[in-house]
C-alpha cells in the first residue's frame, strides 16, 4: 500500500447525515503529497452545538457548493487509495448517508483503516482522541477543522508506519449498501 486517502468531515447537526466541511490529505509512498478542503452547504439546519464546535454556520456555507458538487471534485481522490480516518466509522457513515440521500452511486464497499482502532492495538493504555494523539506525537492541530483534522490523522498514520506497524493487519471493510 503506497497511497492513503485520509479524510475528515464536520457535520451541521446531531443527525450526522450531512457534512458542512470535508478535509482530505493524500499520502503517497510515506509522504503527504496533497491536501483538499471544502466547506459544504448541507442544505439543512445547523445545531448550536455543532456551530460552537466547528465554527461553521448557515452564513459560513451560504456560498459553498452542495455535496453533489463537492463529490464531483473528491470522488477521484476517494477512489484512488486506501481510505483512512480517525474514528473512521463515523466519517464513513456521514459519507454513506450523503451518497444515499443525494442518490449518488459509488462503490458497494471500501477498505479502510481507522487510526483510533489501529492506535488502540499499537499503543495501549493511552487516550486515542485526536487531540490527545496530537499532543502525544507533537502534531499541530486546530481541532474540529476538517483540513487540520485530516492532516493530523495523516501524520498519526505516518508515525504508526514509521514505527513499523503492519497496516495490513488493521484493514477493515465498510459497506455502502443498505
Amino acid at each position: 500500500m503506497s497511497r492513503f486517502i485520509v479524510f475528515d468531515v464536520e457535520t451541521p447537526n446531531y443527525q450526522n447525515n450531512r457534512m458542512s466541511a470535508i478535509g482530505i490529505t493524500i499520502i503517497e509512498n510515506g509522504e503527504i503529497v496533497d491536501d483538499y478542503y471544502s466547506l459544504v452547504d448541507p442544505e439543512t439546519h445547523f445545531d448550536y452545538f455543532n456551530i460552537q464546535l466547528t465554527g461553521i454556520s448557515e452564513d459560513t456555507v451560504k456560498d459553498a457548493p452542495t455535496f453533489p458538487q463537492v463529490w464531483q471534485e473528491i470522488e477521484p481522490y476517494m477512489s484512488s487509495g486506501m481510505i483512512v480516518a480517525h474514528n473512521a466509522v463515523f466519517d464513513l457513515s456521514v459519507l454513506k448517508k450523503c451518497l444515499r440521500d443525494y442518490d449518488i452511486q459509488w462503490k458497494p464497499y471500501v477498505r479502510y483503516v481507522c487510526t483510533v482502532q489501529t492506535g488502540r492495538r499499537l499503543l495501549s493504555g493511552i487516550s486515542h482522541k485526536l487531540n490527545d494523539m496530537c499532543d502525544y506525537y507533537g502534531i499541530a492541530l486546530d481541532h474540529h477543522k476538517a483540513s487540520s483534522d485530516s492532516r493530523a490523522c495523516a501524520e498519526i498514520l505516518l508515525r504508526y508506519l514509521a514505527a513499523g506497524a503492519d497496516i495490513r493487519q488493521h484493514i477493515r471493510t465498510y459497506s455502502f449498501t443498505k
